[in-house]
């Protein structure tokens, strides 16, 4: 009990720390600053903007989520979940520039090459371990293998991804600068957009047949 003890006190430190580097980067690059205290996001409202229109009462339940506290189900394809908790989730983060997520991974589970084009990503392993990178723009792979109470940084907008190579479980609390960082799967994004991209394109981009773009796409297809 004495190490489940020290494991959550040293996790709880970590995230204060994470939360002090989001906080940092926010006044770099994020999203516009607030003009007032609270401008909790009203999701329902007509009104198009870059953000969320002010509802025009909240309370404590605008600012409150409890969906991180538990591992998401990752019994997918992927062997991954991705558990956000942004300004769909906590409308008082509106204005606010800062979110976070959880992501769970099964053994062998991969959270794919994906791009956050508004945020810079960092994420603190809370258990197990994970071989993670970013590709820059220079085509240079930077790499590392991560573990619990351990930290590592995607910088914004570009390709990245987590993958447990493990034979136990992993998860993940990632911080974002953005209320909502947006998300592009490279595979999804290519291969299963609404409509697709042609194939003319995709088989001079990958050097591949037609068949072997059909095939990819199938799979991809939302089930």
């Amino acid at each position: 009990m004495a190490a489940v003890g020290k494991l959550s006190a040293a996790a709880a430190a970590a995230a204060v720390v994470v939360v002090m580097v989001v906080l940092a980067i926010t006044t770099v690059s994020a999203d516009p600053d607030l003009l007032q205290d609270v401008c909790v996001a009203d999701l329902t409202s007509g009104v198009k903007m870059n953000g969320f229109a002010c509802k025009p009462t909240f309370n404590a339940s605008d600012f409150f989520f409890d969906g991180l506290a538990k591992p998401g189900l990752t019994n997918n394809t992927m062997g991954s979940k991705v558990t956000p908790a942004n300004v769909e989730k906590i409308p008082g983060l509106n204005t606010l520039g800062v979110s976070f997520s959880r992501i769970d991974y099964a053994p062998g589970g991969l959270n794919p090459p994906h791009t956050h084009p508004r945020a810079t990503e960092i994420v603190f392993v809370l258990n197990g371990e994970l071989d993670v990178g970013f590709i820059t723009t220079a085509n240079v792979l930077v790499s590392k293998t991560i573990k619990a109470g351990e930290i590592f940084v995607f910088p914004r907008g570009l390709v990245h991804f987590q993958k447990n190579n493990g034979t136990v479980p992993a998860a993940v609390i990632a911080a974002f600068n953005s209320q909502l960082p947006g998300t592009q799967s490279i595979a999804m994004t290519l291969f299963a957009s609404t409509p697709t991209v042609p194939d003319h394109v995709l088989t001079v981009a990958f050097q591949v047949g037609t068949k072997e773009i059909e095939k990819i796409k199938s799979r991809l297809a939302p089930k």
